[in-house]
Order: C-alpha cells, then sequence, then structure tokens
C-alpha cells in the first residue's frame, strides 16, 4: 500500500481524496488544510485520516510517502519543495508552478532528493486525446500542418467569489494558467514545443473579480512548421460551450471537441476510421461551474503503478515545466 497525504482540502482536494480511497494499492492517511472547517468534509470520504492544520505538520506524519499538492497555484512550488525535501514523493496540480525558475527549482529539488514528481494532466487520459496521441505515434495521420484550439467557457462572479485567491494576479495568474493550462498541454502533448508566438488579451466581462484577462487570441508556430490558433474565454454565456482542438494533418483531419476535449466531433482519416469511443468520466462538476474531464483515477493508478515498479511518470516535471514555458511566452508576447 501506498500512503499518501493531501495539503488543500478544497474541490480538487476532495477528488483526490476519493481516487485515494478507491485504490486498492492506495491509502490516504493525511490530509490538511488551513480551513478548520473541511475537516467534516474529507472525514466523509476516510474517517481515519488525520487533519492537520499546516502543511509543515503533516510532512512529518510517519510513514508518509506521497504528497499531493492540491492548493492555490501560487503555493505549488514552496509545497512541492518543503515536501520533497522531507523526503516525500510529490503529486502536483496543475498548473506546475507560476514561472519556469520555480518548475526548474522544483525539478532540481526532486533529483536531489531522489524522490518523484508528478504533474497532473488528467486530460491526457480522455479517450479521443489518447487514440489521436496513437495515431500521431503510428505516423498514421502524417505531419500535422495547422492546429485550432479553442475553449469556450463560463467563469462567473461565484466563481471568483468563492475563493478569493481567484482572480489575483499573483495568486492566480491568469487565465493560462488557470482554464487553459490542460489545453496547452494536449496542444504540447500531440504537436510537441511552440514557437513564434504572437497574442492579443482583455478582459472583457470580469472587471472588479479578475485582475487579468478573461479572453484571448493566439497564433503559434510548432516545432515542425505547423501553424496554431488559440482562442479562449471564460465569457461563455452561462454555461462552458466549448473544450476543443483541431488537427489538419497530411492524411487526415480531425476535431476533439465537446465541451472539455471528450468527443470526436469530425474526423477524415486515409484507411482509418476511429470506432466509438468509451464515454469517458464526466467534467469536474463543482456546482456553479465545471472543468475538465475527470481522471484523477488514473493520475493515482499511475502514481501507485511507478512507485511499485509497474508504470513510469505519465507527465514529469519537465513536460510540466514546457506547459508552463509555452504560458510565460503567451505572456510575454501579449498586446493588451
Amino acid at each position: 500500500m501506498v500512503n499518501f497525504g493531501i495539503i488543500g482540502i478544497g474541490n480538487i482536494g476532495l477528488r483526490h481524496a476519493r481516487h485515494i480511497v478507491q485504490n486498492a494499492g492506495a491509502t490516504l492517511t493525511a490530509v490538511c488544510d488551513t480551513n478548520p472547517h473541511t475537516k467534516a468534509a474529507v472525514q466523509n470520504i476516510c474517517p481515519d485520516a488525520v487533519f492537520y492544520p499546516n502543511y509543515q505538520q503533516l510532512l512529518q506524519h510517519p510513514g508518509l510517502e506521497v504528497v499531493n499538492i492540491c492548493t492555490p497555484n501560487y503555493l505549488h512550488a514552496p509545497m512541492t519543495t518543503n515536501a520533497l525535501l522531507a523526503g516525500c514523493h510529490v503529486v502536483c496540480e496543475k498548473p506546475m508552478a507560476m514561472s519556469v525558475a520555480e518548475c526548474s527549482l522544483m525539478i532540481e529539488t526532486a533529483q536531489l532528493t531522489g524522490k518523484h514528481l508528478f504533474v497532473v494532466k488528467q486530460n491526457r487520459y480522455n479517450p479521443p486525446v489518447a487514440v489521436v496521441k496513437k495515431l500521431l505515434t503510428q505516423g498514421l495521420l502524417g505531419n500535422i500542418l495547422q492546429i485550432s484550439v479553442t475553449c469556450f467557457w463560463n467563469r462567473n462572479e461565484e466563481y471568483y467569489r468563492l475563493s478569493p485567491w481567484r482572480g489575483s494576479k499573483t495568486k492566480d495568474g491568469g487565465c493560462l494558467f488557470t482554464q487553459c493550462s490542460h489545453f496547452i498541454d494536449i496542444l504540447y502533448y500531440l504537436a510537441g514545443p511552440v514557437t513564434g508566438i504572437s497574442g492579443m488579451i482583455q478582459n472583457a466581462t470580469h472587471r472588479g473579480l479578475a485582475e487579468f484577462e478573461d479572453c484571448g487570441a493566439f497564433l503559434l508556430k510548432t516545432h515542425t512548421g505547423a501553424l496554431v490558433s488559440f482562442n479562449f474565454s471564460t465569457s461563455a454565456y452561462q454555461k462552458n460551450m466549448e473544450g476543443s482542438i483541431t488537427l489538419l494533418c497530411e492524411k487526415g483531419t480531425i476535431k476533439i471537441g465537446g465541451e472539455y476535449l471528450n468527443t470526436i466531433e469530425y474526423q477524415c482519416v486515409e484507411g482509418f476510421e476511429i470506432p466509438p469511443l468509451p464515454a469517458g468520466n464526466t467534467a469536474n462538476d463543482y456546482g456553479s461551474y465545471k472543468g475538465s474531464m475527470s481522471n484523477h483515477d488514473k493520475v493515482i493508478q499511475n502514481v501507485v503503478d511507478t512507485l511499485q515498479g509497474k508504470d513510469q511518470i505519465a507527465t514529469n516535471g519537465q513536460e510540466g515545466r514546457e506547459v508552463v514555458r509555452i504560458i510565460e511566452e503567451m505572456y510575454a508576447c501579449v498586446v493588451g
């Protein structure tokens, strides 16, 4: 059994807790949150987990092997580094950190301590994403010529009011870090590194709620020369409308769409047709808003299998850092 602890018992921390408890190879031994009211929620899931009000106390919990960092974005780097130095493997929620420099320190600390650093990018497990990745790896689509990425989601006033760190430039970072990082990761996962970035952003409907943009349009180029258009907004009326990536390749065109990269909307591939896929998990539902597909069960399984020598890290620190690098460069080039 792999002994897990969780720092941060908000929406995503509770999801981690449920999947750890449901995994036959894992046990949840300790949890931490500065809000004492979260204790009851996590004890409904795992009554035996010891609750700590301070994460430094959690890091001293006997027998702790893995720490899942499920805190606000700006805390990911310092908490990950301290957990690694305490002798624990770390599962870090997205975004990995707020800067490439922070990511590099996390990676260096993992190497120094000999501990594993897992970065949560659960959308890679979405059935449509997995099958398109396989087709690209096998060369069945040929070279990628052009890509279109769209994230038209809704984040209303309640979303920001419930958690004051949301909307803060220094604590949240912006839409590219919080809402779009999964889409940027899938772009990188399928097409590799990108360069030649230009774009525009603005805050259209969230003034007074967010210190940063709520919509943007970017042009990028992959390392192989494919053109990429990347459009996003958190101002979609009332609900999430679309989360998609369309690939035009030498031997086929495929659109992964739906609200959260959860379906094949259309396809035309030379000599091949993607069969009906399993529905996959539903979106993370947080009441007033929805997020990406909930594949955290697969994330936890990968951690267990890796530590038992049955698998390798699905998304490592270097990959997490590359996503943050792309985000940094997108913000660095913007007009608006």
